[in-house]
C-alpha cells in the first residue's frame, strides 16, 4: 500500500519562478536554420527576440541531446552531447548566452526515467550475462511461465502493448514507453551518481533549471506487483499505480533540490508529474523538493465555469499548504491544442474560448506556461497523412491516442505559403507538413493587428508585468450585486478584477472597473457591462 505523505506547511519563499511566464519551445518545430526541414538550436537562437518581445520570462527547450529519435528525442543516447540534427554543444552555449542577453532564463529537459536503447549503458547491459552488473542499471527480470515465456507482470506501456520486451537470452526488460526506451533502475547508486553529474554538466553551461520528464515515474513498487486491469494508460493521473507516483521519487527530488540550491542564480526544477489528486501533486513542490509542477487538472478541465472554479480552488488550496505557487498550463507537445479541444471541431468557437482561457490563466496566481504557437491561435492539425506521422504510439495500440504529431507541426513565421519562414527558401519540406490555411496565422500577419491573438498575448503579458497584483499573490472570488448568471466567474486580485463568461450567450453584470483588455470587446453602458459569449475581460479597480 502506498503511504500518503503529509504536506509541509511553510511560509512561501520568493523566487523568479513563482510568477514566471515560461514559453515552451518544441525544438524540432520552432525554427530551422540550415534548411533540412527540422528545427535546430541556431534557429531557436535567431527567433528568441520573438519570445522576449512576447513578454515571457524564460524558455523551456525539449530534448536536443544525441538520440535515435524514436520518441522525439525523449530517448536519449548521450545526455552530454547535442544531436547533430539540432547543432553542436557550441550552439547550445550560444543559445543560452543569447537568451540571457535578452533577459530570458533557459530551462532544459532532463529524461531520468529511461534512456535510449542505444545508450552505452543499455548496450553494455545487453552484452552482459543474466544477473550481471550492467543489467542492474535497468529492470531486467526473468519471465513467468514454464519457460519464462511470459512477461514478469501485467504492466502495459503508456504507448500501448506490454511494458516488457524479451532479450535473446530469455531475460525481459521494462519499458513504460517504447521498447527503445528502457527504464532505469533508480535503486542502483550508479544511476543517482550519473544524473547528478548530468545536471552539473548543464548547470555549468549556464542553464537556469530542468523540466523533469516523467518526474513521477523513476521508482517502481517493491516486487513489481500486477495491476490486474487493462487500459492502464487511462488510469494515469487518476490513481496511484505501482509504476507511477510512488513515494520513493520524493527522495530523488530532494537530492536534486539540494544540488540546485548549491548553485547561484535560483536554478529550478519543474516536475512533469501526473498524480491522482492535487494534494499528491503538491508533494512534488514541498519546500525541499522541486519548484514547480504542471497542473494537468487545469489543462484537462472542460469549458465549464463551475468545473474551472473547482479545479482552481483545489489547486490553490493544495499548493498553499506547501507554500508553493500553482503552475498553470493549457497546452503542450503531448496533448491536443486547447483551441481544438475547446472548439470540438468548430475552430471559430475554439478560438474564442482559447483567447478567453489565456486571459483567465494569466490572471490566476502563480506561474504560467505557454506552448509555442498558442500565442498565434494555432489549431491542432488533425488531417496529417498517416505516412508522415512519427508519434511512436501511433504505431502501437491500446495506449495513448497516437495523434500527438498534430500539436507539433512547425511554427508559421511569415509569408503566404509553407514553410512560412520556418525554414530558409528552397529548403527541404518541413518534417511535418503545415496547412495551406495558416497564412493569416503567421507572426508577420498578426503583428500590429490589434484584433489578432498574438497582440492579445503581447498586451496581456505587458499588463501582467505592469500590475503588481498579478502573478504570485492572493485572489478572492467575487459575487456581483444581485448575483450573476450561471456560467460566469469573477475574481479579484489587488487592484484588479477578472470576469469570464463561459456561456454561449451575452451576460450582463455591474461594470467592475476600468476595462484593461478583453478577449472580445464588451459593451459598456454606464454602470452595466455586457460580456460577449465565451469571453474574458480584465478590469482595473
Amino acid at each position: 500500500m502506498t503511504q500518503e505523505l503529509a504536506p509541509t506547511r511553510t511560509a512561501p519563499e520568493r523566487g523568479w519562478w513563482r510568477d514566471a511566464v515560461i514559453y515552451q519551445v518544441y525544438v524540432r518545430s520552432f525554427a530551422d536554420s540550415d534548411g533540412d526541414g527540422i528545427g535546430d538550436l541556431r534557429g531557436i537562437r535567431e527567433r528568441l527576440p520573438h519570445v522576449a518581445a512576447l513578454g515571457a520570462d524564460a524558455v523551456w527547450l525539449t530534448p536536443f541531446y544525441a538520440s535515435p529519435q524514436a520518441d522525439g528525442g525523449y530517448d536519449v543516447a548521450d545526455y552530454r552531447t547535442v544531436d547533430p540534427i539540432f547543432g553542436t554543444l557550441d550552439d547550445a552555449a550560444e543559445l543560452i548566452n543569447t537568451a540571457h542577453d535578452l533577459n530570458l532564463r533557459v530551462i532544459v529537459d532532463v529524461v531520468p526515467n529511461h534512456t535510449s536503447d542505444q545508450h552505452a549503458w543499455f548496450r553494455a547491459a545487453l552484452a552482459d550475462q543474466q544477473g550481471g552488473p550492467a543489467r542492474e542499471r535497468y529492470h531486467f527480470h526473468p519471465g513467468r511461465g514454464a519457460n519464462g515465456e511470459l512477461p514478469p507482470n501485467d504492466w502495459e506501456s503508456v504507448f500501448g502493448g506490454p511494458a516488457w520486451t524479451r532479450t535473446p537470452d530469455g531475460d525481459w526488460y521494462l519499458h513504460l514507453f517504447a521498447p527503445e526506451q528502457p527504464d532505469l533502475n533508480w535503486h542502483n547508486p550508479e544511476v543517482h551518481e550519473e544524473f547528478d553529474s548530468i545536471l552539473r554538466f548543464w548547470l555549468g553551461l549556464g542553464v537556469d533549471g530542468f523540466r523533469v520528464d516523467v518526474a513521477h515515474g523513476m521508482v517502481k513498487a517493491e516486487g513489481l506487483p500486477d495491476i490486474g486491469a487493462r487500459e492502464q494508460a487511462k488510469m494515469i493521473g487518476t490513481q496511484v499505480l505501482p509504476f507511477f507516483d510512488q513515494d520513493g521519487v520524493h527522495d530523488i527530488h530532494r537530492s536534486w533540490r539540494r544540488l540546485l540550491d548549491s548553485y547561484d542564480g535560483e536554478r529550478i526544477g519543474v516536475a512533469e508529474a501526473w498524480a491522482p489528486t492535487p494534494e499528491r501533486l503538491a508533494l512534488y513542490v514541498r519546500p525541499d523538493e522541486l519548484h514547480q509542477a504542471f497542473n494537468f487538472q487545469f489543462l484537462n478541465c472542460p469549458w465549464d465555469a463551475q468545473a474551472m472554479r473547482a479545479v482552481i480552488e483545489t489547486s490553490l488550496a493544495a499548493t498553499t499548504l506547501v507554500g508553493a505557487p500553482t503552475t498553470w498550463v493549457l497546452s503542450n507537445h503531448d496533448v491536443v491544442r486547447h483551441l481544438t479541444r475547446y472548439g470540438g471541431g468548430d475552430d471559430a468557437l475554439g478560438l474564442r474560448r482559447a483567447r478567453a482561457a489565456a486571459l483567465l490563466m494569466l490572471a490566476l496566481p502563480g506561474s504560467a506556461y505557454l506552448y509555442q504557437g498558442e500565442e498565434l491561435g494555432l489549431p491542432e492539425v488533425t488531417d496529417l497523412p498517416d505516412e508522415v506521422r512519427q508519434d511512436p504510439s501511433f504505431f502501437r495500440s491500446d495506449g495513448q491516442d497516437g495523434l500527438r504529431d498534430g500539436s507539433r507541426v512547425p511554427m508559421p513565421w511569415s509569408g503566404d505559403a509553407p514553410p512560412y519562414g520556418f525554414s530558409p527558401e528552397a529548403a527541404a519540406p518541413s518534417w511535418l507538413p503545415q496547412p495551406d490555411t495558416w497564412k493569416t496565422l503567421t507572426v508577420e500577419a498578426q503583428t500590429r493587428d490589434p484584433r489578432s491573438t498574438l497582440e492579445l498575448y503581447r498586451s496581456a503579458l505587458a499588463l501582467r508585468r505592469e500590475f503588481p497584483g498579478l502573478g504570485d499573490g492572493p485572489m478572492s472570488w467575487e459575487q456581483a450585486p444581485g448575483g450573476y448568471p450561471d456560467g460566469l466567474l469573477m475574481f479579484s486580485r489587488p487592484g484588479f478584477v477578472c470576469t469570464l463568461n463561459t456561456t454561449p450567450r451575452p451576460a450582463e453584470l455591474p461594470t467592475p472597473g476600468r476595462l484593461l483588455i478583453a478577449s472580445a470587446t464588451p459593451s459598456i453602458d454606464g454602470d452595466t457591462v455586457t460580456l460577449p459569449p465565451d469571453s474574458c475581460a480584465w478590469w482595473a479597480i
